[in-house]
């Protein structure tokens, strides 16, 4: 799916939304290299984070398929992050099913802006047809936790120390779904 440019103006701040581009892969696998070190709630540590700028226009090319969204964001023309949903299975039995995506640089969270994502993406998830939203969040991100909850998803699953940090300490993965 393809999103059409969209600016919002949240508290003072403006916001760009749109569609990710092939031309945008170098700055988005900069982007994910980045927040995998700013965080211990992505799936990587940043020094794994290895793809090629072809490789991430071949993500953004999947991403751009009618089933699929990349939606990324700019704050005050900086780029700020990301929200995406991919099918979770081409069969019949599963195309109701889409799984969620977001994050942001840490000095993006806490203003809106994951807000708006996440209303965009389960807005345009239903407009597919989709009928179950799916997501999977590190059981330490209390704050995600708590925008997923605000938006009805609701824990199914945990996967208990499915993260192993470099540290020795473990987290574990919660499993969330929500009806659309």
């Amino acid at each position: 799916m393809i999103l059409k440019e969209e600016r919002l103006t949240l508290n003072g701040h403006e916001i760009l939304l749109r569609s990710a581009k092939p031309d945008d892969a170098s700055m988005l696998k900069d982007y994910l290299k980045t927040v995998s070190g700013e965080t211990r709630f992505l799936s990587k540590e940043a020094d794994e984070v290895t793809i090629t700028d072809e490789q991430e226009a071949a993500f953004i090319e999947k991403m751009s398929s009618p089933r699929n969204l990349l939606i990324i964001a700019f704050f005050d023309g900086e780029y700020a992050g990301n929200c995406s949903f991919d099918t979770n299975g081409e069969s019949r039995r599963n195309a109701h099913r889409a799984g969620l995506g977001i994050a942001l640089f840490e000095k993006f969270t806490g203003k809106g802006l994951g807000r708006i994502l996440m209303e965009k993406a389960l807005k345009c998830a239903k407009e597919l047809g989709y009928t179950q939203m799916e997501l999977t969040v590190v059981s330490a991100n209390e704050r995600a936790k708590k925008l997923y909850e605000s938006f009805g998803f609701k824990e199914y699953g945990r996967l208990p120390n499915a993260n192993k940090y470099d540290d020795g300490t473990f987290s574990d993965d919660i499993f969330m779904l929500r009806s659309l």
